[in-house]
């Protein structure tokens, strides 16, 4: 990857190349489809792997060895189930050992700090708290992570919908960034 390439992924500072390329490739092909989207969750496949043991799926994505060194393919899980929140349902994910990370997009209310002790107890009610607050802004969060410990997220506000406007970093969203990790630890044999 070239020098230019890199200084142009925002928050590229210390993070995986590849992970932050797969991240903002998600949130660029999000943002495409507007707002107001359902959660999404990605398993992030080696390209390199896939294009040998898929040729016909990489060829159909566009996807050749040439390309496929060090890079990271997002593949989108089927539609998540709306009768649960989703960072309950990361709690029941586990990915098998050829997936080497995993991606999630979810949009959320974002308050001022200043609000936090005024954030009913009852989730129902800090929902319509959170939807109702003048200050309140909307944000979409793509964030991933790697098998190997590598973290990325990027964040885009409503309010500053343009691409020059995502932020990025390694750890912008801790709490999701460790749900997400924990989807990729090895279960305990019995």
């Amino acid at each position: 990857m070239s020098d230019e390439y890199d200084s142009a992924l925002p928050g590229f500072d210390n993070v995986d190349p590849a992970l932050a390329a797969a991240v903002l490739e998600i949130e660029d092909h999000i943002a495409g489809e507007g707002w107001d989207q359902p959660a999404r969750l990605y398993a992030l496949v080696d390209t390199a792997s896939l294009v040998a043991r898929e040729p016909a799926l990489a060829a159909a994505m566009g996807l050749d060895s040439a390309a496929a060194e060090g890079s990271l393919t997002p593949i989108e899980q089927e539609q998540l189930s709306a009768d649960q929140p989703f960072e309950e349902t990361l709690g029941s994910i586990t990915w098998p050992p050829g997936v080497a990370g995993c991606a999630a997009v979810v949009e959320r209310l974002v308050l001022p700090p200043d609000a936090d002790e005024q954030i009913p107890d009852d989730r129902a009610l800090a929902e319509q708290f959170a939807r109702e607050h003048p200050e309140r802004q909307e944000v979409r969060i793509a964030a991933g992570v790697t098998r190997a410990g590598a973290t990325y997220c990027a964040l885009r506000l409503r309010a500053h919908d343009d691409d020059q406007s995502v932020v990025g970093g390694a750890d912008l969203v801790p709490g999701l960034l460790e749900l997400l990790g924990a989807t990729l630890e090895d279960e305990p044999e019995s």
